[in-house]
């Protein structure tokens, strides 16, 4: 492994931070860590980096111990929130300060600073200093200047925060190619889902003190460790809905709306308990009334999203559900319509803990029914 961090503390007079942080990184991987405001994120970074020292853990970098080793000496290229430019310089300065100092000739440097600024969209605003610059200019110049010494590991604290929207979108596409063909090991923060999805190799979930899961994003996605994940990934949220399953002949179900829902006879552990079910809008579809267990519902909302149309609707109990199908195809928008749920794409956790509940058929033998 290029970066390795085991049971790192971290705490700030009596607040800690992070509790007992374990992680690894593999060279050339796009690791995303990805939590809301305050879960620790940048201050991981921080210590990788060796701006600030952790209170206890160790963290190696190719397999050498970095107590005590000088930010300088770790090989590590950042871009922080606060920008961090030299204001004496302009953004060519800027970009090239890391080459610069590797003594590295000057008509390579222009290459270098060019084509990375074309590729960020800030080509047009070399010759200006920091404080001609938008804060978006001010971030991707700081990106740039990380991309352009090509380090072994790249430390990049949500690069994109201040970028418009189009841009966002664009560089989703772009940065995962550059980062490619460099071949560093990235730690990238957002707070932004698509934006985990669409860069990480890997995404590891953060909440308060450590992280909670850390997987593909599909893994992710797919099979969310608890309820707080499944929240996090997914436009529209998932739906959620208390159950408490049954035994019936040949399975297990649970009732919506007064019809029996087959789901994964796996679950038979959980019959008579107290559940959640998660349901991906996605892995629900209006059928004809009268299909087989079609579940009746109260149409109260439609919503075109460009590609896609969401659908609020209420059970006969009053509990929302919301319905995502692809943009154009048929679905009512009014009065009453029948859904079916695909039972390969939903997921059932536990009321009392948030834990997703594995089915038993998919586990290891002797193991428990929670996810871990």
């Amino acid at each position: 492994m290029t970066l390795a961090l085991e049971n790192i503390v971290k705490a700030f007079k009596k607040d800690v931070v992070l509790d007992g942080v374990s992680l690894s990184v593999g060279r050339g991987e796009t690791l995303v860590l990805f939590g809301p405001s305050g879960a620790g994120k940048t201050v991981l970074l921080r210590l990788i980096a060796g701006v600030i020292e952790p209170d206890a853990g160790t963290i190696t970098i190719k397999g050498r111990d970095m107590e005590g080793v000088e930010p300088e000496d770790r090989g590590i290229g950042m871009a922080f929130q606060n920008f961090a430019l030299f204001p004496h310089m302009d953004a060519t300065e800027n970009i090239a300060a890391p080459l610069t100092a590797r003594n590295m000739n000057k008509t390579a440097i222009t290459e270098t600073v060019g084509k990375i600024a074309r590729m960020l969209k800030i080509d047009h605003v070399l010759h200006h200093k920091p404080k001609e610059l938008s804060n978006g200019q001010k971030q991707r110049t700081a990106l740039a200047r990380a991309l352009a010494g090509e380090p072994d590991i790249l430390l990049l604290d949500d690069p994109l925060r201040n970028v418009d929207a189009k841009l966002r979108f664009e560089m989703r596409l772009e940065l995962p190619r550059l980062l490619k063909d460099q071949n560093a090991t990235v730690i990238y923060v957002t707070q932004d889902y698509k934006e985990a999805m669409a860069l990480g190799d890997r995404i590891a979930v953060m909440n308060a003190r450590g992280i909670e899961q850390t997987g593909t994003p599909e893994e992710i996605y797919l099979t969310p460790a608890n309820i707080e994940i499944a929240r996090l990934f997914g436009d529209p949220v998932i739906n959620l809905l208390d159950v408490s399953p049954v035994q019936v002949e040949g399975g297990v179900c649970i009732t919506l709306s007064g019809v029996p829902v087959n789901i994964d006879a796996g679950y038979s552990e959980m019959v008579g308990r107290d559940c959640i079910i998660g349901i991906r809008p996605e892995a629900i579809r209006f059928v004809e009334e009268g299909s087989a267990e079609a579940i009746p519902l109260t149409i109260e909302a439609e919503t075109p999203l460009n590609e896609k149309t969401v659908t609020l609707g209420l059970t006969q109990n009053g509990r929302e559900i919301m319905v995502s199908r692809p943009a154009g195809t048929p679905g009512p928008s009014q009065g009453t319509g029948y859904i079916v749920i695909d039972a390969n794409h939903i997921h059932l956790f536990d009321r009392a803990t948030g834990k997703r509940i594995v089915p038993v058929k998919t586990q290891a033998a002797g193991s428990q029914g929670v996810a871990p």
